[in-house]
């Protein structure tokens, strides 16, 4: 599958259409792509001591991008898993302490080089599920010093790993322990402090901000994403994930890139994100991981038009697993999407969602050669055998990786 011929995110039922080539081949050269086609129709363009690949019938597709994600952090919250089995809610084990900020303490008590080495075997699994590329957000730290500390780790992991990250400056994911009772100074501290020191070092392409009741309000998304706009990073936006407060109306009046999670949002605010070109990303995962049932009204949104992303939320509290193949099972039981939408949401449409579909996303002349080799004749088992990575090889920049 080549998902070829869009040069912008697909929407409708352009969502459908995978250009599927049977009996397919690619002529890869110095990790990029040359041609795709009949592989007897390319053949000749082969050189003569090139080296042959053979795929014998499996599927191949583009390597996934998965558009939200949070992979660097310290320890894990298997307890609060626990908890949320003997019945807690969410809000009630963050409440309690727990939740973002129990990562947080300890993300702070790691060091950058034990943060990267737990990232690294994160990054193994990653690839794994077929996954190329990756954004990758800070907000675990919530100092200045943590939250860089762990951009520079998703800089390492770039430098000395085959998965491409994205990073993301996420400051606003919570508010700080010491400011607590001091929501508007820690907003400042966001604004005058970590946003200008973020950018000065170069650690981030984006800013996101977690925008929800008890979290951060629409004056304060309204003040931080101003200065990180200003400041010229693009802008994501955690919207209407525990309530309907306006995040997604708010992001498309921000101007922002995404809108993620989604899962309280209404018409209006579908409607909204369709006039300013805002790309909804649904993570259906951690509506799964922490035992919701209200999933995002995908079919709505694309049957308004709107190019739908699908992402796994990786992280260690609400959803942590790194599967795409698992969210494509999620996004089809649970929100009614078809296999090749899903597909099309985790590779061209997350792609431009990172503002990288000139170069990933789909198999096609001038683009990286980032491809994975599923061991099965239908695409659609991807999704079907749910719990499990039928990847059988990933390359990157055509070179088998895993």
């Amino acid at each position: 599958m080549t998902l070829a011929g869009t040069p912008r995110p697909r929407v409708g039922p352009e969502l459908s259409e995978l250009a599927i080539i049977e009996d397919g081949g690619m002529f890869v050269q110095s990790g990029t792509i040359v041609a795709v086609g009949r592989a007897n129709e390319i053949a000749h363009q082969l050189p003569n001591d090139c080296e042959v690949v053979e795929a014998r019938g499996r599927v191949v597709l583009p390597g996934f991008v998965d558009a939200h994600a949070h992979p660097v952090f310290g320890g894990n919250r298997v307890a609060e898993f626990e908890m949320r089995a003997r019945g807690a809610s969410y809000e009630e084990i963050a409440a309690a302490g727990g939740g973002i900020r129990s990562t947080v303490r300890l993300t702070r008590a790691a060091s950058e080089d034990e943060l990267l080495e737990q990232a690294r075997h994160r990054v193994g699994q990653i690839l794994r599920c077929g996954t190329t590329t990756m954004e990758a957000k800070s907000g675990y730290g919530l100092t200045t010093n943590d939250e860089l500390k762990m951009l520079r780790v998703i800089r390492r992991l770039n430098e000395t790993t085959a998965l491409e990250l994205v990073p993301t400056f996420l400051g606003a994911h919570a508010i700080a322990e010491e400011f607590e009772g001091r929501r508007e100074d820690y907003v400042s501290f966001v604004v005058e402090e970590m946003i200008p020191r973020v950018v000065r070092q170069q650690l981030a392409e984006y800013c996101d901000i977690f925008c929800e009741r008890g979290y951060f309000d629409g004056a304060a998304a309204r003040r931080i994403l101003g200065a990180a706009k200003a400041a010229g990073l693009k802008l994501r936006m955690h919207a209407d994930q525990l309530t309907n407060s306006g995040g997604a109306a708010l992001a498309a009046e921000l101007g922002a890139v995404t809108a993620d999670h989604l899962e309280q949002t209404e018409e209006d605010g579908i409607a909204a994100m369709r006039s300013a070109g805002v790309q909804p990303v649904l993570l259906p995962g951690s509506v799964y991981a922490l035992g919701k049932t209200r999933y995002p009204k995908a079919r709505a949104m694309i049957d308004a038009g709107l190019a739908v992303v699908l992402a796994t939320d990786f992280n260690p509290g609400s959803s942590p697993t790194p599967s795409i193949p698992m969210v494509l099972s999620l996004a089809a039981t649970q929100m009614k999407m078809t296999p090749a939408e899903g597909v099309t949401a985790a590779t061209i449409n997350a792609a431009h969602s990172l503002g990288r579909g000139d170069r990933i996303g789909s198999l096609e002349a001038g683009k990286l050669a980032n491809f994975t080799v599923f061991d099965c004749e239908d695409y659609r088992e991807i999704a079907y055998w749910f719990g499990v990575s039928l990847a059988e090889s990933v390359h990157v920049r055509g070179m088998r990786v895993l």
